[in-house]
């Protein structure tokens, strides 16, 4: 009965903090000014029908270029991270069509858009490579793709330290991994990458702090 009552508790409070905790630590997490600095330049660059995947938190709106937009739809599977989306768009008078849902699949027709965008997203989906076919599908002739992410370093030292790290860290920061390969991932599943940059993030230990941006198309 012990032990029985121990897990219950153990899930139970489990289910509390991907509730209640996860979504305010990734907005904290998100919005550091190193982040908020990467935000700044790579968010402004979605025109046309844009798609944000994983828009919750909502953190991205402050940074589009709304004459260069025609419409905006964002798409994530958490609930309270889409209620600060809600607040953040009404607040901004943003007028956003915001769904719950997950990238591996994604409920619009072939080709409705003309910009993806993902920020901080690919760390925490379940299947990277189905997300990329769905982000594919669902980008016009000529689309593009806009990534900021956070990923596997390019330096020895943080990314042992990463590989120890990532069991752990994604159950505490509700899924994300480490040590995914970003710009490399892209290529390996028929992207070509342009504009793209890697650097640590200031004031950020190296082990989180590897960032990967850029744009990429279907070859």
């Amino acid at each position: 009965m012990a032990q029985a009552w121990s897990c219950a508790s153990f899930y139970a409070m489990a289910n509390i903090w991907e509730k209640y905790a996860v979504p305010k630590l990734i907005r904290f997490a998100c919005s550091q000014p190193a982040v908020m600095k990467d935000r700044s330049q790579i968010v402004p660059r979605a025109d046309g029908n844009v798609l944000e995947l994983g828009c919750g938190g909502g953190i991205n709106l402050q940074f589009y270029d709304r004459e260069r937009v025609d419409s905006l739809t964002g798409l994530d599977p958490s609930a309270e991270l889409l209620d600060y989306t809600r607040e953040e768009a009404k607040s901004r008078g943003f007028d956003m069509d915001i769904l719950d849902g997950i990238g591996e699949a994604m409920p619009f027709e072939d080709g409705r858009f003309d910009t993806v965008l993902a920020t901080f997203t690919l760390c925490s989906v379940q299947d990277g490579e189905q997300v990329l076919k769905e982000m594919r599908r669902v980008l016009k002739p000529g689309g593009k793709i806009l990534f900021l992410e956070h990923g596997r370093a390019p330096d020895a030292g943080p990314e042992k330290w990463q590989q120890r790290l990532e069991p752990m860290w994604k159950h505490i920061a509700g899924g994300c991994h480490l040590h995914r390969p970003v710009i490399k991932k892209f290529e390996a599943n028929g992207f070509n990458v342009s504009n793209s940059d890697g650097h640590y993030a200031d004031k950020t230990p190296r082990f989180l702090g590897w960032m990967e941006m850029g744009e990429a198309r279907p070859v």
